[in-house]
């Protein structure tokens, strides 16, 4: 059984390779990878670094020009239902409320 098995492995082509190709097919540090440390820390301090500088940079001149108004309140009758209360607090407020950017059903707190 063995005997007839082997041809029939053999011929596969996944299972017809070499002992060292069958140890680590995709090995990544198989050839010619020596370099590869190096893009990855050239990547970090030449793309990266900058790219989180630049956004740092983006955030804190944004955040000079000051607050911004909020808009007038409207209230769509299909926003804001409240079906049931929810379980904390008052019920009417959700549960990362911020009076001055979310509105309650009636409207602003502070209007």
């Amino acid at each position: 059984m063995a005997a007839a098995a082997s041809p029939l492995l053999r011929s596969s082509g996944l299972l017809g390779r070499s002992g060292a190709q069958l140890g680590r097919p995709m090995s990544s540090g198989a050839h010619g990878e020596e370099g590869s440390a190096r893009m990855w820390k050239a990547l970090t301090y030449f793309v990266a670094l900058p790219g989180v500088a630049m956004s740092m940079l983006n955030v804190f001149l944004k955040s000079q020009h000051g607050e911004h108004e909020r808009p007038e309140f409207v209230a769509y009758p299909h926003l804001r239902i409240r079906s049931k209360p929810f379980p904390w607090g008052d019920g009417n407020h959700t549960l990362f409320h911020n009076s001055h950017v979310n509105p309650l059903p009636t409207g602003y707190e502070d209007e």
